[in-house]
Formats: C-alpha cells, sequence, structure tokens
C-alpha cells in the first residue's frame, strides 16, 4: 500500500483539540504515513509546533514552515505552543516506534516492537498486523507478536482478548506480569478473567525460577567480595595471629590507587587506552596497600608480636591515622571510578535475570587471586617459610630462617591482598575515606567461621555467608538478614569454637 501524504485537516486534527482525538488522529495518520507526516510527528514530541487560527506551523530555529509543503510561512504573533500532557507523549512517543517498524535495521525495528509493546492500543493493529507480514526476523516477529497481542488484550471482542491472554501467557516477563494485572483490574467478562489469572500464574511459575538464580548469583556476587576482603585477613590475623583493625583501610587504600590510575590515564594517555586503566590498576593497588602495611609491620606490629589485644588497639589507632590522611589527600566526599566498557553492561540470560559484566569480572578475579595465593603459600619457598615461621618461630630461626624478614613479607601480601579487594570494590560501589569500615566485621567474621588459618574455610564461608545473606534478606529485608546471618555465626562458633575446619595434628 502506497503511503499517503500528510494533509492539512490531519495536521490540525492532530495538533490542536482533546488529547483523546489528537491521539486518535495520530494513530490514523502513522498507518499510512509518509516522510512528511513522520517529520511532523518528531516535531510535536520534539515541542516545535505552534497553532493560530487553525493554521499549524512547524517551527526551526525563528522560522515557521508549513507541515505540508514545507514551505516556508509567516508565524502569527498570536501563534501558540501546542502543549503535550503525558498521555499525550506517551502516545507520540509509540507512533514514532511504529514509524520504525519500517526500518532496514533490525535493531531499530525490534526497539520499536518493544515500544509498541509498553504502550498497547488496538488502534494500531492494521499496522503491527501489516509489519508482521512484511517481516523476515524471527527475534523481531516474536516481539510483534507480543506487541500484537497486547494491543489485542483491550479489545472489545471476547475471543480477541481470550486469544490475547493465551499468547501473552508465554511471554514469561515481568512488563507482561503488569500488562495483565492491569487489564484483570478493568476485566468483567468471567472467562477472560479466568484466562487472564492463568496467565499470570504461567508468568509466576516461569519467574521464580529466574529470581532464584538471580539470589544465586548476588549471592555468590557478594562472598566473592567478602572473600577478596577477608583473604588477607586470612594471612595477617588467620596466620600470624594479628588483630589488624586497619584492615579495612588497607582496602580503601587499594581502592583509591585505581582511582590514582584513572586519573593518569584520563590525563596522560589516548582515550582509546581509557579501558585498560583497570588492568594497570590491579598491580598499582596492590604494591600500595603492600608498601603500606611493609611500614606498619616494621613500624608498630613487630612490637607487639604474641599480644593480640594491644595489636587491636594499636591498628584501630592507625586505622583512624589513615581514614584522616586520605580525607587530607583526597578530600572527605567519594570520588567517581568509572567502569570501562567493557565492565558495562551484562548478559541477559532470562526475561527477569541479568548478570552485569562488574559482578562477573570480580567472581571471576577473586577465583584467580585466590588460585595465586593458594599456590604461593602451598608451593613456593616464601610460602614454607611463612607456613614454618607462623607454626614454630624458633624452630625457623635454628634452621637459617630470617623470621622478622618473613613477617615483614607475610604482613605486606595480606596487604596488597587488601589492595585487590579494594581494586575490585571501585568497580561495584562508591570509594570513600570510609569504604573500608563496611568490610572489616564481615571479614573477621568469615575468617572465623571458616576456622583461623584454614584458607578452603574462608572460601566456603565467604560463600556460603554470602548466598544465605542475599536468600534471606529477599525473603525478610536487608536489616533482619545482616542480624539473621550474625545470630547464625554466633550459635555455630558456640557449637564449634574452631570454625567450619578444625586445626588437625602437631599444629593443633
Amino acid at each position: 500500500m502506497q503511503a499517503q501524504a500528510l494533509t492539512a485537516g490531519q495536521a490540525r486534527a492532530i495538533a490542536d483539540g482533546d488529547s483523546e482525538e489528537r491521539v486518535a488522529a495520530l494513530n490514523q495518520a502513522v498507518l499510512d504515513a509518509d516522510e512528511k507526516t513522520a517529520a511532523f510527528i518528531q516535531a510535536l514530541a520534539d515541542d516545535a509546533v505552534k497553532v493560530a487560527g487553525g493554521q499549524v506551523f512547524v517551527i526551526r530555529g525563528d522560522k515557521g514552515y508549513d507541515p505540508v509543503s514545507g514551505a516556508e510561512v509567516a508565524v502569527p504573533d498570536d501563534a501558540e505552543d501546542v502543549v503535550n500532557n503525558n498521555y499525550m507523549r506517551g502516545a507520540l512517543d509509540a507512533a514514532l516506534a511504529a514509524l520504525r517498524l519500517a526500518s532496514p535495521d533490525e535493531q531499530a525495528r525490534a526497539q520499536a516492537a518493544g515500544a509498541l509493546f509498553k504502550d498497547p492500543d488496538a488502534s494500531r493493529l492494521p499496522l503491527i498486523e501489516k509489519a508482521l507480514a512484511a517481516e523476515r526476523s524471527s527475534a523481531v516477529k516474536a516481539r510483534l507478536e507480543m506487541a500484537r497481542a497486547a494491543a489485542l488484550i483491550g479489545s472489545e471482542d471476547q475471543a480477541r482478548r481470550l486469544e490475547a491472554a493465551k499468547l501473552l501467557a508465554d511471554s514469561r516477563s515481568p512488563d507482561t506480569k503488569l500488562l495483565l494485572n492491569e487489564r484483570l483490574a478493568s476485566e468483567t467478562d468471567a472467562q477472560v478473567q479466568a484466562a487472564l489469572k492463568s496467565a499470570i500464574a504461567a508468568i509466576d511459575a516461569s519467574l521464580v525460577w529466574g529470581e532464584r538464580l538471580a539470589a544465586i548469583f548476588s549471592g555468590v556476587s557478594l562472598g566473592s567480595v567478602l572473600l577478596l576482603a577477608a583473604l588477607g585477613l586470612a594471612i595477617t590475623y588467620g596466620l600470624m595471629g594479628v588483630i589488624n583493625m586497619a584492615h579495612g583501610e588497607l582496602i580503601m587504600i587499594g581502592a583509591y590507587a585505581t582511582y590514582v590510575m584513572q586519573g593518569l590515564f584520563q590525563r596522560f594517555l589516548p582515550e582509546s587506552l581509557f579501558g585498560w586503566y583497570l588492568v594497570a590498576a590491579i598491580p598499582a593497588s596492590f604494591l600500595a596497600s603492600a608498601l603500606v602495611g611493609a611500614v606498619l609491620e616494621r613500624g608498630v606490629i613487630r612490637f607487639l608480636y604474641g599480644r593480640p589485644l594491644e595489636t587491636l588497639l594499636a591498628t584501630w589507632g592507625i586505622s583512624l591515622m589513615l581514614q584522616q590522611g586520605v580525607r587530607s589527600l583526597f578530600g572527605a566526599q567519594n570520588v567517581g571510578v568509572e567502569n570501562p566498557s567493557w565492565m558495562s553492561g551484562g548478559v541477559q540470560l532470562m526475561n527477569n535475570l541479568t548478570l552485569p559484566w562488574n559482578r562477573i569480572g570480580i567472581i571471576v578475579f577473586a577465583a584467580l587471586v585466590l588460585l595465586a595465593m593458594g599456590w604461593l603459600i602451598g608451593r613456593t619457598r616464601l610460602g614454607l617459610f611463612v607456613r614454618g615461621v607462623t607454626q614454630n618461630r624458633p624452630i625457623a630461626s635454628c634452621m637459617g630462617v630470617n623470621t622478622a624478614r618473613i613477617d615483614t613479607y607475610a604482613f605486606a601480601l595480606g596487604s596488597g591482598i587488601a589492595g585487590l579487594a579494594g581494586c575490585a570494590l571501585s568497580q561495584i560501589g562508591n570509594v570513600g575515606p570510609d569504604l573500608g569500615q563496611g568490610y572489616i566485621v564481615d571479614s573477621f567474621m568469615v575468617v572465623v567461621l571458616g576456622g583461623v588459618g584454614q584458607l578452603a574455610g574462608t572460601v566456603y564461608a565467604a560463600l556460603g555467608l554470602g548466598i544465605l545473606n542475599k536468600f534471606i534478606e529477599g525473603w525478610a529485608g536487608a536489616v533482619l538478614a545482616k542480624i539473621a546471618v550474625l545470630v547464625f555465626i554466633i550459635v555455630f562458633i558456640q557449637k564449634r569454637p574452631q570454625g567450619i575446619f578444625a586445626i588437625k595434628g602437631r599444629e593443633a
């Protein structure tokens, strides 16, 4: 069918009058719209149309044009702006989407079909069916079928509403459920009501799996964050017996090192290389926190071995100093750390399940850090010395091990891993002087629950607490979830003081 040219009567009916009448004229014009019709609708959406004496003017810059002929015309002084309320704006957006159904770009057609689905109107059925008949892409066709069903749900014909309810039951998306609930509230036919309820129940049954998988993913993601935050503490507290209350500030230093690296890339390197700042920030955050940890161990901790309460007080004071130092250097406000382009967005597995790339990246990063740490402690000469010194310092010293140097290396390693946690946390939250305070208590809980000095226990505790917290949070809320997890840990430690994995053999 050949597109019909925009007429002066159509332009006047779309631009002036009651909203219901304007929308009806708009939908009729869209059915066989030409380029001038599309341009006029876009001008309306851009608030660039005036009316005076029954004549319509499109405004571009400080000049007026006739929407039908496109010729420049004089705009009367008494011309008034066309005012679009929210209802009219929604209709204009849907009309523009409908016009994109004829686009040669498949993605544009898919987006247009999605927009028509979210704003259904029975008057657009001929346009949708026309697009369906011409569509060759199966993906776009499926979206158009849903848009058609959404339009049919408001039909006056009972059979068409029943057909739409059955079609929409297969959509299995939250948007479809919302649409069906809105229709159910106004539906008077008992048979259609039953079909709508059946469709909603079918959608609920499919959405529940997406919600469960989302909770599991969120729990694993939270567990990975806790694991990164607790791995460094597993060395400084689990192996060395130092209650390091400044561990959270070492995490904060790693996050600020990432922020500094981002600034260096923005200032000195081409924009095309900006996405690599995060890769460069990984060793930078490790070295920054490791250096601070080495200075801390050499200056304070080495005089307090064997006195855990004094290490607690000393490191608590140091944590306050580090926080104030960061406030003096970077300010008290949070600083912004951008996600690289390859960490933005996500992958959609189901209609109500999207996995963000930054969370997936943190899970993979935590696994790599865990493997590297396990290899370092279990397979290297440094790891052998660290285990020897922590298990029996006098014998290790008699065997020629420089225990003071190993203490510094071990503490710096634990601090550096805390810096890596800060680097990861900068990608999912705000970076500020108080960043580490939100993780220090959780880190100690993970280490104690897993078993002091047990790397495997730290992994099990971090992932278990993360998943448990997210499942309880979905049922009872965030605050009650925190309380429930804390009560669980207290009860567990009462029954099993040595944690999930108890130390065995001579070491015990």
